[in-house]
């Protein structure tokens, strides 16, 4: 099988995935999917630093990969893939066109309503898979939901104009999803990462 061979088949096995019939199926897996490379990405950066945190220093030796973190990130991603699926849908069918109007109200949407909804969502049905009491998830959230939701307002509102002014709403789901690997490995710092390094934080300062 030559390379056009290659070529030629993944492009009908990608309009397969993108058609009517399996687009819904498509954007919900792939929503697992680009999750838990966003929580890999974030492993990785956790056993060799990347940027460089606290919990790189203290875990270099000992991290493991976890598993188990990986697919319930998955989890989540799978969990929330319908209403990133019907979200946009329903976005373009209530708000069609590319006017500058017509982007700026889907923008302004999008950011008082499905943000929000993902940054609890993600938290909460973590913390949940995580084993942890809903009191404790929500406590959790209290404390990472302002600083998430701030900038989720610097990241996201210009990555959307992008997506409702260039792409057709068949590859809104697709694009957010690969735009979202940048945005989760943060919040999968937020997650993980974040307390340990604020208690570090914390505990050097009352011992300094």
């Amino acid at each position: 099988m030559n390379g056009t061979q290659i070529f030629s088949k993944v492009a009908a096995l990608t309009r397969r995935l993108y058609s009517p019939k399996y687009l819904a199926f498509t954007n919900i897996i792939s929503g697992g999917f680009f999750l838990a490379l966003s929580d890999g990405i974030e492993q990785c950066n956790e056993r060799y630093g990347f940027l460089k945190t606290h919990v790189h220093v203290q875990n270099h030796q000992r991290h493991k990969w976890d598993w188990m973190r990986t697919g319930r990130m998955f989890a989540i991603g799978v969990a929330l893939g319908p209403f990133n699926h019907y979200w946009y849908v329903y976005l373009d069918h209530f708000f069609p066109g590319i006017k500058k109007k017509t982007v700026f109200k889907k923008v302004i949407l999008d950011e008082i309503i499905a943000s929000p909804f993902f940054i609890v969502a993600f938290f909460v049905g973590a913390g949940m898979l995580e084993g942890k009491s809903l009191k404790k998830c929500m406590t959790s959230l209290k404390e990472k939901f302002p600083a998430c939701y701030m900038v989720d307002w610097m990241f996201w509102p210009t990555a959307q104009v992008v997506n409702f002014y260039l792409l057709p709403t068949k590859y809104r789901v697709l694009y957010v999803n690969c735009v979202t690997v940048i945005w989760d490995v943060f919040l999968s710092y937020m997650n993980h990462v974040y307390k340990t390094e604020v208690s570090s934080d914390l505990s050097e300062e009352k011992t300094g």
